[in-house]
């Protein structure tokens, strides 16, 4: 069986620039599920579709074909053969990939095709679910977090830099409404497992993060 790390963690927490490069010093790939299910919502964005009709919106998911590559950049997310890796980051794409992952069948076809790719290789998956649904027997799993105000901070900061005018207040509201929806949602609640090894990373930074999860991952695989 491949070596699998599960990562679950809130918004905004940094899972997906630190999962990448701690999969990138294990030797391992690494699998960004979120934006799995914001192509989704990107795409129910771009046609019309009605992000808040889950008979719609699973309708849309279960015709819609994405799939993932690992390029020399990190991970590229297509939908029926469309490059939207860098469509896919937007507050509004944010707030309806989170809907529509509330979705039961929605859910059920995303964690098919994770779980298949995990199966293939070792990996490190990253998302909202993964210790619970997708990898419930991986070797080790994570649990990133921060506070809500460190979270909206840094994601203010990184988008501010690309340009975007949101003030930090603004960031801050779409955070915790974005936790309620992750945490409230009937299928699959984000929550850590009690196998699960909590990583706060509100003191620290980005270097501090990886190597305390690489001290895990080395402790877990001894």
């Amino acid at each position: 069986m491949p070596l699998n790390i599960a990562m679950d963690g809130p918004v905004g927490a940094g899972k997906s620039s630190i999962a990448a490069e701690v999969a990138r010093r294990l030797g391992i790939l690494h699998l960004d599920t979120g934006a799995m299910y914001r192509a989704v919502g990107r795409t129910a964005l771009e046609r019309g579709v009605d992000v808040r009709d889950e008979a719609a919106a699973t309708a849309l998911c279960c015709e819609l074909d994405i799939t993932v590559s690992h390029e020399a950049d990190g991970q590229h997310t297509y939908v029926n053969g469309e490059d939207v890796t860098g469509l896919i980051r937007t507050p509004e794409v944010s707030m309806a990939a989170s809907t529509v992952a509330k979705y039961l069948g929605v859910r059920q076809a995303m964690v098919a095709l994770q779980q298949k790719l995990a199966a293939q290789t070792p990996m490190l998956v990253d998302g909202r679910d993964i210790c619970v649904r997708v990898l419930p027997n991986a070797t080790v799993k994570i649990y990133l977090t921060a506070s809500a105000e460190e979270r909206a901070r840094r994601r203010w900061l990184e988008m501010n830099q690309k340009g975007a005018p949101d003030t930090y207040e603004q960031v801050l509201e779409d955070l915790k409404k974005r936790d309620a929806q992750d945490m409230n949602r009937e299928v699959d609640p984000l929550r850590p497992t009690e196998d699960a090894v909590i990583v706060d990373s509100t003191e620290m930074n980005f270097e501090q993060v990886v190597e305390n999860i690489l001290a895990i991952v080395k402790e877990k695989t001894a």
